[in-house]
């Protein structure tokens, strides 16, 4: 066999089992969306997740890691082989894109370039990543108020994938793309932002004190 067809093969069963783990991924996501996960459930999504990840992101280590399920609107902390949490978010109102100017959740590797934040106290407005000297008031009904404050803490997220969510046209962390808290935390569970990855002002305050700068994020459209 040629060299070119070698790498042709080992290209399309590199592909096909990607593709196999995404999809069964995806039937997994969808039973641990409903209620409550099983110890078992749990072990599947971490099993599939990996799989899928180590096929596509081959030359990175994933030991402790973020993962946004973007159909499921939820945030999980993964170290391991274990969920160590799990967060109700909400990723942008027109879908999952990397294009710059779509306010759409972009897609693919990142990682935390910067967090912003930890002094502050909780439902504090942060304006270009400095803090306002004022306090949100949490809206619990499911409604939008037509802001897009952003609260508490900011994970600033960077993207490590050229031409897919870093350089031009694209660029995630020029994007301003955000992990952040959010007044209108009665939305949480349904896309309503304007790209970044929204949490409830507790939650992103849990998240910010567990999650280090470096680590990486992956935002699927599962």
């Amino acid at each position: 066999m040629s060299c070119a067809a070698e790498k042709y093969t080992s290209d399309l069963s590199a592909f096909s089992k990607i593709f196999k783990y995404f999809a069964v991924g995806c039937l997994c996501l969808t039973c641990f969306g409903a209620g409550t996960p099983s110890a078992e459930e749990e072990a599947n999504l971490v099993d599939f997740l990996r799989e899928y990840l180590e096929i596509k992101y081959r030359d990175v280590t994933f030991d402790r890691f973020i993962y946004v399920a973007a159909k499921r609107q939820r945030l999980y902390l993964i170290e391991g082989d274990e969920i160590v949490t799990s967060y109700s978010v909400s990723t942008a109102k027109k879908g999952i894109g990397n294009k710059t100017g779509t306010y759409q959740t972009p897609g693919g590797l990142h990682e935390i370039a910067e967090k912003v934040g930890g002094e502050l106290a909780p439902l504090s407005i942060i304006k270009n990543k400095m803090p306002t000297g004022s306090k949100a008031k949490v809206v619990k009904a499911p409604r939008s108020t037509n802001l897009d404050l952003i609260t508490s803490r900011i994970l600033h997220l960077r993207g490590l994938e050229p031409d897919v969510n870093s350089g031009d046209g694209c660029d995630s962390y020029t994007r301003g793309i955000f992990i952040h808290g959010t007044h209108e935390e009665g939305l949480l569970g349904t896309p309503a932002s304007k790209g970044c990855v929204r949490m409830s002002n507790r939650d992103v305050i849990d998240l910010f004190d567990r999650a280090e700068v470096g680590t990486f994020v992956v935002i699927l459209n599962n």
